[in-house]
């Protein structure tokens, strides 16, 4: 999904009081220590820091520098820092965190998953509590659109999964992880991230569409199912996506535990 827009895109469609309910279920109270780990632009730090209020400190971890400055200069004050790092190396010079948050970053790591999660095991102080969340069935779950649509869909998550090491089920497999890890007091919670019927909103039609003009036009997919390719792809898409008949959702899954004392 990485392209000019993309700060735009993951602010816009970013549920703060969503993301609040899950931090306060997961664990995080006033006070802790935390890390924002894949903080994208940084709106959902500023969140989980003002939830730490009074006595806490957060930091923003994210690879990508250009969406770290764009943090720093839109959120950056008093107790909240951001460090531009890669996810797969070390984060020990960071020290120990009484709360780790992960939200929609493990799926882009399909092969990479339990490691990263092991990484992030490692800055977790004991006591302390490690959230991971994800979607499952990401874009797959749709009814009322043309059945070529539908393959066409389908084909393309297929092709991300093997050719870009994407997980549209990571969901599902964040359960494990913790249990692997022998965290412990593991909870889940479930429930709809993705919920698209009736009449189209314009931040759902921004946010999936941007996601077929980026992911699915350069993700190699021929589109065969269509005459003209990628373009009939793309015009049947914003037809039946505008359908208010047409029905979507897409489960987030919640996953905490405490690391061992």
């Amino acid at each position: 999904m990485e392209n000019e827009d993309e700060v735009f895109r993951l602010e816009s469609k970013t549920n703060l009081d969503s993301v609040r309910r899950q931090a306060k279920w997961a664990g995080l109270k006033p006070g802790m220590r935390v890390a924002d780990v894949g903080c994208g632009p940084g709106k959902i730090t500023a969140l989980l820091h003002q939830m730490t209020h009074p006595g806490g400190t957060t930091v923003g971890i994210d690879q990508s520098c250009h969406r770290i400055q764009h943090a720093k200069s839109s959120y950056g004050g008093e107790g909240i820092s951001f460090e531009c790092k890669d996810i797969k190396e070390s984060l020990d010079d960071l020290g120990l965190f009484d709360f780790v948050y992960i939200r929609f970053v493990l799926e882009y790591y399909r092969s990479k998953a339990f490691e990263i999660v092991r990484n992030l095991s490692r800055i977790v102080k004991p006591g302390g509590i490690l959230c991971l969340v994800d979607l499952d069935q990401n874009c797959l779950n749709q009814y009322g659109i043309p059945s070529r649509l539908k393959n066409a869909i389908d084909a393309v998550m297929a092709k991300l999964e093997r050719d870009a090491d994407f997980d549209p089920r990571m969901g599902i497999k964040l359960y494990s992880l913790l249990y692997d890890l022998a965290f412990q007091s593991i909870d889940v919670r479930i429930e709809a991230h993705h919920l698209i019927f009736g009449a189209l909103d314009c931040v759902q039609d921004y946010d999936w569409t941007r996601k077929v003009e980026v992911a699915a036009q350069n993700c190699g997919y021929d589109f065969e199912e269509y005459e003209n390719g990628y373009e009939g792809f793309y015009r049947e898409f914003k037809e039946s996506f505008a359908d208010p008949r047409r029905f979507l959702y897409t489960p987030i899954i919640c996953c905490r535990g405490v690391r061992s004392v």
